[in-house]
């Protein structure tokens, strides 16, 4: 696959009219903390002061995986259809979060083990039922895993609007995401692991060792793209295609828990511009999650105790995103409104 070229953002000119711009709103300087930082993010983004959100979506891509067959969930893998099903039905709380926000939502199947047929809402770009089991053999072959960023990165291209995030679902992909992180942020396995949907700490001792032992065998893989098709899902595969030709585009990325994270974590080994445009929605609860947002450097704007996935912590900082852009572009500023500023010295 050819990879998008991705700009980076920096511009020194613009970055000291947004400065300037966020100072001279009536407020003491620093006051709206994160919202400043993030409406100049917004900014050095869409290359101007004059920032906005247009026509936000939420993509959820869906994908199984054959490393279940080794007992690292507590679901049965049924359940990856089952919730695409439910998201079809808009019963899940990504759609309540996504509606309630005005986000477009894109249920997208990736890799699904089940046959949906044509369905409305559906996007089908099934590249197989499934991946096989890592602990075994490669996850996917290396067209596969070519395919399924260049399936990403064409959804990405025919989305509208300027703010992308992303979800997933897929039983056993905090396993693949957690093998991702130890092999591409070098961090120790036990690090790594935690419950996903609730495992006991017995079963969480058992994906361990079942990713251990997967190392071990894979252990001549080193290269990102290897490494993705080895050990990473169809679904998450997808999602960094799309992060890369998201911020090719300019749009703003909003970057969910722990498995969104990892696929972020394939993207920018490939592209270390992409982290310009990511928003980092929340830090989740499973376990690695922050460890790999520190890796990342990453400062996510909210922290809820959420560890469901499905791009919820994406549609829940979504209105962080407009205060952002709303203060810069609608609060007064210090002249207009006739408020004194702060003497030199005070």
């Amino acid at each position: 696959m050819r990879l998008p070229s991705i700009a980076a953002v920096a511009n020194p000119e613009l970055a000291l009219r947004l400065d300037a711009a966020i100072n001279n709103k009536t407020k003491p300087l620093g006051s709206l903390g994160a919202l400043e930082s993030l409406a100049k993010q917004l900014g050095l983004i869409q290359q101007t002061t004059a920032i906005s959100i247009d026509r936000p979506a939420i993509i959820v891509f869906a994908g199984d995986h054959g490393v279940v067959a080794e007992g690292i969930s507590a679901f049965p893998q049924d359940v990856t259809w089952q919730m695409v099903e439910n998201f079809l039905a808009n019963g899940a709380a990504i759609n309540v979060f996504a509606r309630q926000n005005g986000a477009a939502l894109h249920i997208v199947d990736a890799g699904v083990n089940h046959d949906f047929g044509p369905r409305a809402g559906l996007v089908d770009r099934k590249v197989a039922r499934g991946t096989r089991n890592f602990a075994l053999e490669p996850a996917m072959t290396a067209r596969q895993c070519a395919t399924a960023l260049e399936h990403g990165a064409a959804l990405a291209a025919d989305l509208p609007g300027n703010v992308v995030g992303f979800g997933e679902m897929g039983i056993g992909n905090t396993t693949a995401a957690a093998a991702l992180m130890h092999k591409l942020a070098g961090i120790s396995v036990a690090d790594c692991v935690g419950a996903g949907t609730g495992l006991s700490p017995q079963g969480v001792l058992r994906k361990q060792q079942v990713i251990e032992a997967a190392v071990e065998r894979h252990a001549g893989v080193t290269d990102p793209l290897d490494v993705l098709a080895t050990f990473g899902g169809f679904e998450i595969a997808m999602m960094a295609g799309a992060m890369l030709q998201a911020a090719a585009l300019r749009k703003t990325l909003l970057i969910d828990g722990f498995i969104v994270t990892s696929a972020l974590l394939v993207a920018c080994r490939l592209a270390p511009a992409i982290l310009d445009y990511c928003v980092f929605a929340h830090c989740s609860d499973e376990a690695g999650h922050r460890r790999m947002l520190e890796q990342l450097d990453a400062r996510p704007l909210l922290q809820l105790g959420m560890r469901l996935g499905e791009g919820t912590g994406a549609a829940l900082a979504l209105p962080l995103l407009h205060a952002a852009v709303n203060f810069l572009n609608e609060m007064a500023t210090f002249s207009s409104a006739s408020v004194s500023e702060k003497s030199v010295g005070e």
